[in-house]
């Protein structure tokens, strides 16, 4: 699986010790303002469509963009850029799956907000189709490299 620590990465270090005394409670929980004036680092955000490999781990206060991929054992202090493949300890980009303009291409696509039963009509091509298949599949999309511009519409008739 995948682990997430969530803000309980941070420890005092400005003293002889860095054990957080307080959370352990009984009479050393009257100390609590010791460890509630740490900084925090934000929430965690995690795109859509994101694969994490056996045994990753997520840091506190990172953002894993839209389609990324996290390799197994990796740990990801930094932020991920969307439909990046990151690795290693500390994970660092290897490359990028796809060119900046298809990123943006598929972000504008965004097939995770589709209604689920377009989605499900959709699946081999969401799955193993090009950007251009996709496009063509969003809901709404109009196929006008078809149509003959001599036929009168409908609407003209």
């Amino acid at each position: 699986g995948v682990r997430f620590i969530m803000n309980g990465a941070n420890h005092r270090m400005d003293g002889p010790s860095t054990f957080p005394f307080p959370i352990m409670g009984g009479s050393w929980a009257e100390h609590f303002d010791l460890i509630t004036g740490l900084p925090g680092r934000g929430d965690t955000a995690v795109g859509h469509d994101v694969w994490f490999g056996y045994r990753a781990t997520v840091m506190p206060g990172v953002r894993i963009g839209h389609g990324a991929i996290i390799a197994s054992g990796s740990v990801v202090v930094d932020d991920v850029p969307d439909y990046g493949i990151v690795g290693g300890n500390p994970a660092r980009l290897i490359r990028r799956r796809y060119s900046e303009t298809d990123i943006n291409r598929l972000l504008a696509l965004a097939w995770w907000d589709w209604p689920l039963q377009h989605i499900t009509e959709h699946i081999r091509t969401i799955m193993s189709g090009s950007i251009d298949d996709l496009e063509n599949a969003a809901p709404g999309h109009v196929e006008t490299e078809h149509l003959d511009p001599t036929t009168p519409s409908a609407t003209d008739r």
